[in-house]
C-alpha cells in the first residue's frame, strides 16, 4: 500500500472523540498505580516482536534488517525522558493514524464509557481493551513515536502529541525497523527516569516477556516460556506473575491448569480462569483468550480455533509441535489437525473443572456464579460436549438450603425408587417459586424439584432432554405422571356431577384463553394452576417472549386445572348457578391469578377494575 503521507510535511490532526474522552480521563486521573504505563508499553512492544517473528518465519518478504528481536529502554535522569524501543513490525503512516488516533473496536468504546462513570482505579484494565498505549499520558506531557514498518519500501514516520486533543504526524528519516516511543515525563513523574525504579517495575510486571528487555544496555527480564517447563519446577509466584503479564491483569487467577500431553497430539498448555467475568459489567463480548504457539513461536493470538467460543473467558497458551509454522488463518479454520487439538484441549479443561467441582465444591460454586453462564451457553449450543457440560451444571433445589447449589448427579442420587424423571421449575427467585402453586404436588409426594432462575436454564435443560437415562421435565407441564398420595385429604371434593358442570361452564366463561379446564390431581392449597400442554413451551420461555412483545398474550396451548377441594372453587360452583354474571367475573379473576402465579403478563387495568367489582359485590352482599 502506498504511503503518500510519508512524502508530505507534518500534519496536525484531531483525535477521534472516544480517544479524547479516554485521554481526558487518563491525564486528569489522580491515579496511584501510574507505573502500569510501562507494563502496557512493554506488552505492546512484545506483541509487535511476536508478530514480526511470525511474519519473518512464514512470509517470503525480506525485512532487510538483521537486528535482534528485543526491547530496549533508555533513561535520561537529567532531561527526565524515558525511551522504549522495539525491533518488531513497526507501523506505516496509515497504521499510526488508525492505531493511535482512533479506537476501532466497540469494546474499547465501551471501556471509555465505563471509565467515565466508574471508579478511576478501573484504569488498571486498560490493556485488556487494546488501548494500553494511552496509559503513557499518565506520566508524560509529551509522547513522541518514531516508527518504520518491516514491509519492503516502507518509509519512517513520526507521531507527536501532548494528549490534549490533537497530534502531529509526518515523515522521519534514518529509522530502522520497529518503533521508538519517547516520553517527556511530567514534573510529578520524574521518578520514572530512575533506573532502579524502572528495573523494579519491569521485574514486577514483565518478567515473562519472551524477548530480552534491556535497561540502559543491561537485560532485566527472565524470558522463560513457562508452559514448556515441568509444572513441578514452577513456583506459585511465577504462575501468578505470568498470568498478570499475559492477561494484563492486576489480580491472581481463580483457576490454573498446566498440562502436557503426547497423544493424540504433542501439547503443552497453560490455561487460566480469571476471578471476574467482565462481560457481566457491560464491557462487550470477550474475544478468545488463548494464544496458539508452535515451539514457543506465536502462530495466532486470540485463536478462535483452540477452544469453543463458549470458553472464551479462558486465558493462556497452547503450544503444539504438530502445528506447522506456516499454517494460514484460512487453513486453520478447516484444519482437521486443529480440530483434534481443540477436542483434546477442551476435553482436558472440562475434566479439570469436573475434578475441581468434586474436590472443592464451595470454590467451584464461586466459579459457577461468575462463569456458569458460559457453560450454559455451551450446553445450549454445542452438542459435542453435552455429557461433560451436564455434569458441570449447578442449580438451586427444593431440598437444598437457600443459596446452596446442587448438580444433576446430586439430584439423581436422591431420587425415589421408581422415579423416572428429573423435575425443574423456573422462577425469578426462590421465594417466587415456593410461593406459587407448582410445587404443591411435589412437596406432598416428597419429590425434589430443581429451581432455575434464568430463561436460558430451561432452554439448556430442555435441550439436554435427559441425564443418566432420566428425562428432564418442567414442573409446569400438563400430564405429569406423579405417584398417588399416600393419604387422601380430609376435605371432601365437589361431587362428580357438579365438577363436570363447573369445568364445562368455566371453559365457556374463559373462551379461547385456555384449551381446557379440568380437575387437578396435583393442587393441595391453591384453587387453580395454569399448565403448558406443549412440552417445548415452558413458563420461562413464554415470559421472555412476552417481555419482548408486550402485547402478546399466552403462548402455546394452556390448560387450567382447578382444585375441587378448595373453598373458592366449591363456592364458585354454587355461584355460577345463582349469579352466572358475577361468577364469570370471579372465574376471570381466578384465571388471571393463575397467570400471575405463573409469572405471565396480565393486563393490570382490566384486572384492577375487576377486583373493585368483586370487592363492591362482596361489600354489598355483606350489607
Amino acid at each position: 500500500m502506498s504511503e503518500p503521507m510519508a512524502q508530505q510535511p507534518h500534519q496536525t490532526r484531531e483525535f477521534q472523540a472516544e480517544v479524547k474522552q479516554l485521554l481526558d480521563i487518563v491525564i486528569n486521573s489522580l491515579y496511584t498505580d501510574r507505573e502500569i504505563f510501562l507494563r502496557e508499553l512493554i506488552s505492546n512492544a512484545a506483541d509487535a516482536l511476536e508478530k514480526f517473528r511470525y511474519e519473518n518465519l512464514t512470509s517470503k518478504e525480506d525485512s532487510g534488517d538483521e537486528v535482534p528481536l528485543e526491547i530496549s529502554i533508555e533513561l535520561d535522569d537529567k532531561e527526565h525522558t524515558l525511551t522504549i524501543t522495539d525491533t518488531g513490525t513497526g507501523m506505516t503512516a496509515s497504521e499510526l493514524v488508525e492505531n493511535l488516533g482512533t479506537i476501532a473496536h466497540s469494546g474499547s468504546k465501551e471501556f471509555v464509557r465505563r471509565l467515565g462513570d466508574a471508579d478511576r482505579k478501573d484504569l488498571n484494565l486498560i490493556g485488556q481493551f487494546g488501548v494500553g498505549f494511552y496509559a503513557a499520558f499518565m506520566v508524560a506531557n509529551q509522547v513522541r513515536v518514531l516508527t518504520r514498518s518491516y514491509r519492503s519500501g516502507a518509509e519512517g514516520c513520526e507521531w507527536v502529541s501532548d494528549g490534549l486533543g490533537n497530534y502531529t504526524i509526518g515523515p522521519a528519516g534514518d529509522l530502522g525497523r520497529g518503533t521508538k516511543i519517547i516520553l517527556k515525563l511530567k514534573e510529578d513523574a520524574h521518578e520514572f527516569s530512575g533506573a532502579e525504579n524502572i528495573k523494579r517495575i519491569i521485574r514486577q510486571y514483565s518478567s515473562f516477556v519472551p524477548f530480552p528487555i534491556k535497561l540502559n544496555g543491561e537485560q532485566v527480564n527472565t524470558m522463560q516460556a513457562l508452559w514448556i517447563r515441568n509444572k513441578n519446577e514452577v513456583t506459585e509466584e511465577e504462575y501468578n506473575e505470568f498470568y498478570k503479564f499475559f492477561s494484563n491483569a492486576y489480580d491472581e487467577p481463580f483457576y490454573r491448569l498446566h498440562f502436557t500431553a503426547d497423544a493424540p497430539l504433542s501439547i503443552n498448555a497453560l490455561l487460566f480462569v480469571p476471578k471476574q467475568n467482565i462481560e457481566r459489567f457491560g464491557f462487550g463480548r470477550l474475544e478468545p483468550g488463548v494464544n496458539l504457539y508452535c515451539r514457543k513461536v506465536l502462530i495466532q493470538q486470540h485463536s478462535e480455533g483452540i477452544l469453543p467460543e463458549w470458553l472464551r473467558f479462558v486465558k493462556g497458551v497452547v503450544d503444539s509441535e504438530d502445528i506447522p509454522l506456516n499454517i494460514s488463518r484460512e487453513t486453520m479454520q478447516d484444519s482437521a489437525l486443529l480440530a483434534r487439538l481443540r477436542k483434546a484441549v477442551t476435553g482436558r479443561f472440562l475434566r479439570f473443572l469436573q475434578e475441581q467441582s468434586k474436590k472443592y465444591p464451595d470454590q467451584y460454586a464461586e466459579f459457577w456464579n461468575q462463569f456458569g453462564i458460559f457453560l450454559k451457553e455451551g450446553a445450549a449450543s454445542d452438542f459435542s460436549y453435552s455429557d461433560e457440560l451436564a455434569r458441570l451444571l449447578r442449580f438451586e433445589s427444593s431440598v437444598a438450603e437457600p443459596g446452596k447449589l446442587i448438580s444433576l448427579a446430586d439430584y439423581t442420587a436422591r431420587m425415589k425408587d421408581g422415579q423416572k424423571e428429573i423435575y425443574f421449575i423456573n422462577g425469578l427467585t426462590r421465594e417466587h417459586i415456593e410461593a406459587g402453586p407448582y410445587l404443591e404436588a411435589f412437596k406432598a409426594r416428597g419429590l425434589e424439584v430443581i429451581y432455575t432462575h434464568e430463561p436460558v436454564d430451561d432452554f439448556v435443560l430442555s435441550n439436554l432432554m435427559e441425564y443418566e437415562g432420566k428425562k428432564l421435565v418442567s414442573a409446569d407441564q400438563a400430564g405429569l405422571e406423579l405417584p398417588a398420595l399416600e393419604t387422601e385429604s380430609e376435605v371432601a371434593p365437589l361431587d362428580e356431577k357438579a365438577l363436570k358442570s363447573l369445568t364445562e361452564w368455566f371453559k365457556g366463561a374463559l373462551g379461547d384463553k385456555v384449551s381446557e379446564v379440568r380437575e387437578s390431581s396435583r393442587l393441595v392449597d391453591s384453587p387453580a394452576v395454569i399448565l403448558n400442554l406443549d412440552a417445548t413451551m415452558t413458563g420461562s420461555m413464554q415470559r421472555v417472549m412476552q417481555a419482548v412483545h408486550k402485547d402478546m398474550g399466552p403462548l402455546g396451548r394452556k390448560v387450567l386445572e382447578i382444585n375441587p377441594r378448595h373453598v373458592l372453587i366449591k363456592s364458585l360452583a354454587s355461584l355460577q348457578e345463582a349469579n352466572p354474571d358475577f361468577a364469570k367475573v370471579v372465574a376471570e379473576q381466578v384465571f388471571d391469578n393463575a397467570q400471575l402465579s405463573a409469572g405471565l403478563v396480565v393486563e393490570p387495568r382490566t384486572m384492577v377494575e375487576r377486583i373493585y367489582r368483586i370487592m363492591e359485590q362482596a361489600m354489598t352482599g355483606r350489607d
